[in-house]
């Protein structure tokens, strides 16, 4: 009985295990594929990083000689007004020593040998005129480095005060530009909001509202039309200032009569608005 159970049982255990070992193999090789992207990500990490090192060192280098070739530059650049270093009492020697053994075709190591030597075989008293004029020398020197670096300290001074008083011309223009755009801004907005408003009240106004009547010298500009035909080819600008002349010389009974119809149109405009306003309120009722 357990031999024939077993031998049931074989196959499928001869399944599982086929299908455990392939199932092993798969995730065996995901596994080593997974592994095997990991670190292919990890050498493109590590390539991306160094190629960035070597860009960044590069441009360290490139930076590094532009600023030494401005410090270079600079060094070349000396003042001409800055004081000289004044010489040393060998160099003082050596230099009145120089044109004697030029005389005698010495070159210029000849010249500095031998006046090293001498200069060391000097007695003090031999040597204290050139140390007496050296001293001398460097006490104006120093001197004269106070002025300088005084003189440099008040140009350094002065340009700042140029440039901060230029700052604060630009600042003050600057801010007159901006207070001139805001103003030119706040009229903008102000006529476009008016140019809205009255478009607006012109599309809510009733067509068959009584429209307000021109006033007295209103009506007395009617007359523009004979004073074209006295004088043809007159301008608007001439001919409006033509007729406010006229109108200023109106004797008070002249003016009367427009005063008069401009009286007149306004009793009949305010009947018409009164009629107007109870039709308008009726039907609301």
């Amino acid at each position: 009985m357990e031999d024939s159970y077993a031998e049931e049982k074989k196959p499928y255990e001869e399944k599982y295990q086929a299908d455990k070992e392939a199932y092993l193999q798969i995730m065996g090789k995901e596994k080593r594929e997974n592994e095997a992207m990991k670190l292919f990500e990890e050498e493109q990490k590590q390539k991306t990083a160094m190629e960035l090192l070597e860009q960044y060192l590069q441009f360290k280098q490139e930076v590094d000689k532009e600023n030494m070739d401005k410090e270079n530059k600079k060094k070349k650049e000396k003042d001409p007004l800055k004081p000289k270093q004044p010489l040393s009492a060998f160099f003082l020697y050596s230099k009145e020593r120089r044109a004697t053994l030029l005389e005698e075709n010495k070159n210029v190591l000849e010249i500095a040998k031998i006046a090293g030597e001498e200069w060391k075989n000097l007695t003090e008293k031999q040597r204290k005129p050139y140390e007496k004029i050296a001293k001398k020398q460097k006490e104006e020197y120093l001197q004269e480095m106070e002025v300088y670096k005084q003189k440099k300290a008040e140009e350094a001074a002065s340009r700042q005060q140029e440039e901060e008083e230029l700052m604060k011309i630009q600042k003050l223009e600057a801010m007159q530009l901006l207070k001139r755009k805001e103003k030119t801004d706040n009229i903008l907005k102000k006529t476009k909001e008016q140019c809205q408003k009255k478009k607006k009240e012109e599309q809510n106004v009733d067509p068959n509202k009584p429209k307000r009547p021109a006033s007295s010298y209103i009506l007395f500009r009617q007359t523009r039309k004979s004073l074209v035909q006295e004088r043809p080819g007159i301008n608007n600008s001439t001919l409006s200032a033509l007729i406010s002349v006229k109108w200023k010389e109106l004797n008070e009974a002249d003016k009367k009569i427009w005063n008069d119809k401009a009286a007149e149109a306004m009793e009949a405009y305010k009947k018409e608005l009164e009629e107007y306003n109870k039709s308008a309120v009726a039907p609301s009722q």
